[in-house]
């Protein structure tokens, strides 16, 4: 079991190095990772080291402790926090409270004293440490869970309540396999020949698990993927093709289920099959499709495989360019990559060249595709001219192309068109902020109770935000920033006028002279007073 990592702050070397020899770290379990010696240097290395323990002393120059806790108890607050000091004042022991601290030592530090609120604090440190486990535990149970989740994921699919650009993520979470071009689905519809009592069956709860137990051993052809779930009052089978063409094959299949059916249950075991779709977050069309052939069996009879294409051949409705197909290409020109923006438009073009539909009707789709785009383009304020050309007039013709891969290109042109614009918008509102930044750190820089916060309450952002873009904009974090600043003006008032340090100190936004000094000849490699004699 790892250690507990200990950060120790104190101003007094020897009582950090009395604290750091006298105690057996190892055999309480816990290991010294570092060492400071004010309230600033310990928190830069809190930030590296990530302390299970900080112990601390109060008094100390430039941050006291219970700032420090303060400060810990936001950025840290499953460490424990120790504080110790030569002053018994009741007040400091409130403070510490407020701030979650854990125990409160008086000076001078005795080992054994110490050794005792270290064995106390492993054991907390342990039961969460078990709680953290138990939490592994539950994902166990997940696990186990799996069974269900993958019949409800099923069952959204089917009901197209899964949202595309989730449906991948999704089936790797459960667990299932995906593979397929073209995609169906299929629905069982059962009774028993003249009102048969179920006989040997059982009740009626029972059919459906027998019929799915049914398809499950039989249903098995190569190149295809098939799942079954328990859909509603019937059952489904979900069914991946590596081709087109594998649709034939799986009628053939479900037709000798049927009679399987017949033989092994004595029942009447009807199917109706959709026409395939292009994915599985399609498959709520081809359900429909499904529960519509079925419906068919009063004309044509029980019994067997009901495809509705056989019934109904015409297939303009489903050129429509509708909500799904919006939702995927606006995913991927502004999520994706253009990988996914050849994708979707492959997909759409390919629709368009299956579908053998009249010149005009494919035209109604590509216009309906096109004020998608402007659609698009104008939630994000982009010039037209910009995304379509100086010639567009707000729609286009398909016998402006000379073939289906020129209408694919011109299509994925101006979807990347718009995913850079809205990019360099993106990136051009980023870089703005930050110059906002910059001008009110350098308007307010002289203020000593300038913070992060402060700022981001300015510029109306979340601190985790602005840390991030503000990093990668200038190079380096807001506090360095700031205290650049900050040692830049103070150099100048040195150089250019009489003032004293601690004058200097105030209008550069330091409290305290003396922390002033030690920050100065931190970033310059002079104390203030030899800056302005060498300068002189």
């Amino acid at each position: 079991m790892p250690a507990y990592r200990v950060l120790l702050v104190d101003d007094e070397e020897e009582i950090r190095s009395g604290v750091g020899s006298k105690i057996d770290w190892k055999g309480l379990g816990f290991e010294l990772v570092g060492e400071a010696e004010n309230g600033e240097e310990a928190l830069e290395l809190a930030d590296s080291l990530r302390p299970d323990l900080v112990m601390t002393d109060i008094k100390m120059p430039y941050m006291d402790g219970l700032t420090l806790c303060s400060h810990l108890a936001r950025r840290f607050p499953a460490a424990k926090l120790v504080v110790f000091s030569g002053f018994d004042d009741f007040e400091y022991a409130k403070q510490a409270i407020r701030f979650k601290v854990s125990e409160y030592i008086l000076k001078p530090i005795n080992a054994a004293e110490l050794t005792s609120v270290l064995q106390k604090l492993r054991v907390q440190l342990d039961a969460e440490r078990e709680e953290r486990r138990n939490l592994e535990a539950l994902r166990r149970r997940y696990q186990e869970s799996l069974p269900v989740l993958r019949e409800q994921f099923y069952t959204r699919l089917l009901d197209g309540r899964v949202p595309p650009q989730r449906v991948r993520e999704l089936a790797a979470r459960y667990d299932v396999r995906l593979d397929g071009e073209s995609w169906t689905a299929a629905l069982a519809h059962f009774d028993l020949p003249g009102g048969e009592e179920p006989g040997p069956i059982g009740p009626g709860e029972l059919l459906p698990l027998s019929v799915q137990q049914l398809i499950d051993e039989n249903l098995d052809l190569p190149g295809c993927t098939f799942k079954t779930c328990l859909y509603n009052d019937t059952v489904a089978v979900i069914a991946g093709f590596s081709a087109t063409s594998g649709i034939l094959s799986f009628l053939d299949a479900l037709g000798r289920i049927c009679k399987l059916a017949r033989s092994y249950l004595g029942l009447r075991l009807t199917f109706g099959v959709g026409s395939p779709c292009s994915g599985p977050h399609d498959l709520k069309i081809p359900a429909a499709e499904a529960r519509s052939a079925l419906d068919y069996r009063v004309l044509v009879g029980a019994g067997r495989v009901i495809y509705i294409d056989d019934l109904e051949p015409d297939r303009s409705a489903r050129l429509a360019f509708d909500e799904a197909d919006e939702r995927d290409l606006a995913g991927a020109i502004k999520l994706g990559g253009e990988e996914e923006i050849r994708a979707v438009i492959d997909r759409l073009m390919r629709r368009v060249q299956d579908s053998r539909l009249p010149l005009a009707e494919c035209q109604c789709f590509f216009l309906e595709l096109v004020s998608c785009l402007i659609r698009l383009s104008r939630a994000d304020s982009l010039n037209l001219t910009e995304v379509f050309g100086p010639d567009f007039s707000g729609t286009a013709l398909l016998t402006d192309f000379n073939s289906p891969g020129d209408l694919g290109r011109w299509c994925t042109a101006r979807c990347l068109r718009i995913r850079e614009l809205i990019r360099r918008q993106r990136s051009d509102s980023t870089r703005r902020t930050v110059e906002k930044a910059c001008s009110y750190i350098g308007e307010n820089f002289s203020d000593g109770s300038l913070s992060v916060e402060r700022l981001c309450e300015y510029l109306h952002l979340s601190p985790a935000y602005f840390s991030t873009i503000f990093k990668r904009e200038t190079g380096m974090s807001f506090t360095n920033y700031v205290t650049n600043v900050r040692m830049e003006a103070a150099a100048r008032l040195l150089r250019d006028t009489d003032d004293k340090t601690y004058l200097i100190a105030e209008k550069t936004g330091f409290v305290d002279a003396n922390y002033f000094s030690y920050v100065f000849k931190k970033h310059f490699g002079l104390s203030p007073s030899r800056y302005r004699a060498g300068r002189g």
